[in-house]
């Protein structure tokens, strides 16, 4: 096996271990906020989150579905608030799937790259900046 391959496959794992270790809570589902735990940390445009769980939710639900704000499950910490962009939700993906992942290296966290909120056919993909 080729060194590409074999980092390309530790990616893919390490990315499988965060995404199985995601749960939700479904007690705000009404709200389009969603409780997600993570198992390890992961990472947002600009900040990173440690292993905990944390509310995601819209942050202008009734005028700008664009704007997402992820906070501590109190809500009382603020960790992240900003805008996304628009995305369709894969045919293929299941629907208690909330998160998908971007690319990963072994020392670095895991990259939310889409949001999908409950009952909306689209998602909120984040902007990371190169």
């Amino acid at each position: 096996m080729k060194s590409g391959q074999r980092y390309l496959l530790a990616c893919l794992a390490a990315a499988a271990l965060v995404v199985g270790t995601v749960s939700i809570d479904a007690s705000s589902f009404g709200s389009r906020a969603h409780y997600i735990t993570f198992s390890r940390s992961v990472a947002l445009p600009g900040v990173e989150l440690a292993a905990g769980t944390y509310v995601f939710e819209l942050a202008l639900p009734d005028s700008n579905l664009s704007l997402v704000r992820v906070s501590s499950r109190d809500r009382r910490q603020v960790y992240f608030t900003a805008f996304t962009n628009t995305i369709a939700r894969p045919a293929d993906l299941q629907r208690n799937q909330i998160v998908t992942f971007g690319e990963v290296t072994a020392s670095a966290p895991a990259p939310i790259a889409v949001w999908y909120p409950s009952g909306l056919d689209s998602g909120r993909q984040f902007i990371y900046r190169r």
